[in-house]
């Protein structure tokens, strides 16, 4: 087995409870670690073998740029859709943060993280 993580992908997106937040929208960063077997890939040397990250981050850009009010919720849809498009993928760990969110306080972010295995 092996690990591809992504860290640190950046987006502005329009998620929360808040009508303001539908209107004026905030930045986001979204860590990602999947595993998967890299054996196969390491010996061929070939992209068809292993998981493109350039594909992991096409769907989670495309994912966080559909409004939901929770976190979690556009969570969930990353890490469905990982699963049905990237068969190869066993685990994925997912940690979706607000940054700066509005919440009276001085708050560098607001962290959700979720962690599925494949059925």
């Amino acid at each position: 087995m092996g690990t591809i993580k992504l860290q640190n992908i950046r987006t502005f997106s329009y998620h929360g409870c808040l009508t303001e937040e539908s209107k004026i929208g905030s930045d986001y960063r979204v860590d990602l670690e999947v595993k998967t077997d890299l054996r196969k890939s390491a010996q061929t040397d070939e992209l068809a073998d292993t998981v493109d990250y350039v594909l992991l981050n096409r769907i989670v850009v495309e994912e966080m740029a559909i409004r939901s009010k929770l976190l979690e919720h556009v969570a969930q849809r990353i890490i469905q859709r990982i699963f049905k498009e990237i068969p190869a993928v066993s685990r994925i760990l997912l940690a979706v943060s607000k940054l700066n969110p509005p919440i009276g306080g001085d708050v560098e972010a607001v962290t959700i993280e979720m962690e599925e295995y494949r059925s």
